[in-house]
């Protein structure tokens, strides 16, 4: 039949055999198969530079220099992404008799290097990227910054693999699982792996103000040619501290890198070429611009060793674990507790200590400290727990994580659940907070808040009285960035030496009142 399409498996676990596929059937899904098709042309290679050059040939001197052309040899940009190998090829046969090779990891093979390219001229810094399989992956995040998979059938990873994959992303490592077509059978390999990987961990869906979203570019909206109607980008990931360890695409990206739609998969859902170049841009910025807090957010244990048992003398910074990414900063609760030690007589504990309200006992602590990136929500007897902590004169600290406006409307509705009919109002310049260690009367900001609101140079704080002291204070702005001094880009946060200052101050009012 001129309409038949021909598929014939070349390598891969030992299998060899040939698929027939016609046009996808109207009243059907299409089976798992039928997504494995090219995409896009290889890419282009890099036009080869020629210098002109003195050449002097092995002759006994004197001899007359010949002319020669010789390859000029560029230095090699620095590796940021890898593309993973994985999966099978084949030869797909179109129905004019023409054929093509087609590989489950490079259905679009120049995806990649074209959108490097593309943050070339937005960035004027060179990124490379590289192709290979996992079994030859260092797992070093400092050496390949990113790792991409995508593909459209389903994708296998063996434990130790896996295994593999985890300690990189807590390394400071970052996974991207791209649905290139759309293919619910990849994007259900993909969650399953991601699962795996991170067991204690939700996958989340990223807010629409996730820096993510508008790194370079703005991504509010965005276009999806077929079977989709929607004008919303669609990204979930794994949080590891404050940043997307793991991130799905469950709609395809890879395409719109290269330019190209996908005319040959009927049910395909993809974004289009500027939407996902848009995506794909901002995802090079945001691994380059995240990836020094990543490692430094690495360097303490990232999940576990927060339990252990405190010593009753001194202060202690208890944290509150909830549904959502509660554990934002790691490493940032201590950096601060040594700077309160520093600064004050205080005697105070430098490990952090995690609790369930409502399961672990909270009559030992006088602080708790609450963050998050997006939606969570405490259960009743979570809030009772934090209740009578409140009425015990302990002091709640919640902060909202890069400032984000997901949380902070999820952080108000959460405390006027806990409080009924109490009001979060400003805390007034002359609050004794300000001046319970240093005296604070302007505070930095960065960027993203500045550009915002460029006449803030205060520090803004919110409480709420229980029994005539200050007992629920809320920032909304990230002031937890501040404690380890790393970047945020696009974070709404404190400046280091501002929210380090207000920290402290922070703990010890939360210590003496």
């Amino acid at each position: 039949m001129a309409n038949e399409r021909t598929l014939t498996v070349i390598a891969g676990m030992g299998l060899l055999c040939f698929i027939t596929l016609g046009p996808f059937p109207a009243d059907c899904r299409a089976g798992e198969d039928d997504w494995l098709r090219p995409l896009g042309p290889p890419p282009q290679a890099a036009p080869r530079r020629i210098s002109g050059g003195e050449g002097v040939p092995p002759l006994p001197l004197p001899a007359t220099p010949l002319r020669r052309s010789e390859r000029k040899r560029e230095p090699k940009p620095p590796t940021l992404i890898g593309k993973v190998m994985w999966g099978e090829k084949a030869m797909f046969t179109y129905g004019n008799g023409s054929t093509a090779e087609v590989a489950d990891w490079n259905q679009c093979p120049g995806d990649l290097q074209q959108i490097l390219r593309k943050s070339q001229w937005r960035f004027e810094l060179p990124y490379a990227g590289e192709a290979f399989p996992l079994s030859e992956f260092s797992g070093e995040p400092e050496a390949m910054p990113v790792l991409l998979f995508n593909g459209s059938r389903t994708i296998k990873l063996d434990a130790r693999q896996i295994a593999v994959l985890r300690a990189y992303v807590l390394r400071g490592g970052m996974v991207v699982f791209d649905s290139i077509a759309g293919s619910p059978y990849f994007y259900a390999g993909a969650r399953t792996i991601t699962e795996a990987a991170f067991p204690e961990c939700a996958i989340r869906t990223l807010p629409p103000d996730h820096p993510l979203y508008h790194m370079l570019a703005d991504v509010d909206t965005v276009r999806y040619p077929k079977n989709l109607d929607s004008d919303k980008p669609f990204l979930e990931g794994v949080y590891v501290g404050s940043r997307v360890g793991i991130l799905l695409s469950k709609y395809g990206l890879g395409c719109s890198w290269d330019d190209r739609e996908v005319p040959l998969i009927q049910e395909a859902i993809y974004y289009d070429v500027e939407s996902g170049n848009k995506i794909g841009i901002n995802l090079v910025a945001y691994a380059v611009g995240y990836a020094a807090a990543g490692r430094e957010e690495a360097k303490p244990e990232l999940f576990g060793a927060l339990d252990e048992q405190h010593p009753t003398d001194e202060f202690v910074f208890a944290q509150v674990e909830h549904e959502g990414a509660w554990n934002v900063h790691p490493g940032a609760a201590s950096a601060l507790l040594v700077q309160l030690r520093q600064s004050t007589a205080l005697k105070v504990s430098l490990k952090r200590v995690s609790v369930k309200p409502g399961q672990d006992d909270l009559s030992g602590y006088s602080f708790l400290y609450l963050t998050g990136l997006d939606d969570f929500r405490l259960d009743e007897s979570s809030r009772a727990a934090l209740r009578g902590f409140l009425k015990h004169s302990g002091t709640l600290l919640i902060n909202n994580g890069l400032g984000l406006r997901s949380f902070d409307a999820v952080a108000r509705r959460e405390i006027a659940a806990l409080l009924p009919g109490a009001r979060l109002v400003p805390l007034p310049p002359t609050h004794p907070l300000y001046t319970a260690v240093f005296k604070i009367d302007r505070s930095r900001y960065t960027p993203a808040v500045v550009k915002a609101t460029p006449d803030i140079t205060y520090p803004v704080l919110e409480g709420i009285e229980v029994d005539g002291d200050v007992r629920v204070i809320y920032s909304p702005y990230d002031i937890e960035s501040a404690w380890l001094g790393c970047e945020y880009p696009l974070a709404r946060a404190y400046e280091p030496y501002s929210g380090t200052q207000l920290g402290v101050n922070i703990m010890m009012y939360a210590a003496t009142h």
